[in-house]
């Protein structure tokens, strides 16, 4: 195991900012998996440290293909972690909006403009994502179609074996994304949700550690799995998941969200997804129905709403 420091910058008030690559195995860059950028990204954090420790005990076995490289950098936001803010702590702007950064911008572009250097040139790239809303989903991988090697592409996020590969065109607030700026300098990269985000989820963590090792030896960077791990199972053949197709649930009034169906959770047509409550007066304002039967791939997990929040995405039968 290789580790090194891949951006540094003082900082006047504590220890300085680093960002922390752990590489593994010799020869291609063959995979990079990218964790935090947000401060709030527990579950990412917890399955990134998960893969440093997993690879590491598959290089000492033996089991790292000869010729692979494999690079894990666990957070490119320590900071946001430490002082638990979602966001950059002193302009609140965000990582993930500011690839493929530039060396000689505001702060949270240089520190994407040196992740993205240090990522670029590999072959495949995974990013432990969550969602810009609070919320749980059903663990997934997701795709951009930016027109480059799009079959190729979404054919290779079967290899996960996840329930679903979900496939999004992208709009113009996506092309500042890692996971757009990556494909589009020719790496297969591939979001990962592994459920949760400020909290770890045990399960679902490792339902993500058991996609993204089945990945690595569907691509042959593995040769076996680490001796001491137990996958959750061997995967599915995955559905292919046009992000148009779900249907989207919006509160129609603000106050507080009870009774919420479940990222996972198969509903009936007329079944209650979730109801919001008066804040003042305790009654009952807005109840929300399954409009047909459905799988909850996106559930909200606030209990606090507003008008035209987002609640759920749900995939028709």
């Amino acid at each position: 195991m290789k580790v090194q420091t891949i951006f540094q910058m003082a900082s006047p008030y504590r220890d300085d900012f680093r960002i922390r690559s752990y590489t593994f195995g010799e020869g291609k860059p063959s995979l990079a998996i990218v964790g935090t950028m947000r401060g709030d990204e527990l579950q990412q954090q917890y399955v990134a440290a998960r893969l440093v420790d997993l690879i590491k005990q598959a290089e000492e076995q033996g089991l790292i293909a000869p010729g692979h490289a494999v690079s894990i950098i666990p957070s490119a936001n320590p900071f946001s972690i430490n002082i638990e803010k979602r966001f950059w702590a002193l302009d609140n702007t965000d990582i993930n909006r500011m690839f493929p950064g530039y060396a000689l911008g505001e702060t949270t572009q240089r520190i994407a403009a040196a992740l993205f250097d240090f990522i670029q040139h590999y072959d495949h790239g995974v990013q432990l994502a969550s969602y810009y809303l609070p919320g749980d989903f059903i663990p997934h991988v997701r795709i951009f179609r930016t027109g480059i090697d799009n079959e190729d592409l979404i054919n290779e996020g079967r290899l996960f074996r996840f329930p679903y590969v979900s496939i999004s065109q992208p709009g113009p607030f996506d092309t500042v994304l890692l996971n757009y700026n990556w494909q589009i300098w020719n790496t297969h990269a591939f979001s990962l949700y592994s459920g949760t985000t400020d909290v770890i989820d045990h399960h679902a963590a490792h339902e993500a550690l058991s996609g993204v090792l089945r990945y690595m030896l569907s691509l042959g960077i593995l040769c076996d799995l680490p001796h001491d791990f137990v996958p959750s199972d061997e995967g599915v053949e995955p559905v292919l998941l046009e992000a148009s197709q779900m249907h989207t649930i919006q509160a129609p009034q603000a106050g507080l969200l009870t009774h919420v169906a479940g990222a996972g959770t198969h509903v009936n047509k007329g079944d209650i997804l979730a109801e919001i409550m008066h804040p003042y007066e305790g009654r009952t304002v807005a109840t929300i129905a399954a409009p047909t039967a459905s799988t909850v791939f996106f559930s909200r997990n606030k209990s606090i709403v507003y008008q035209n929040t987002l609640l759920f995405r749900l995939i028709p039968d």
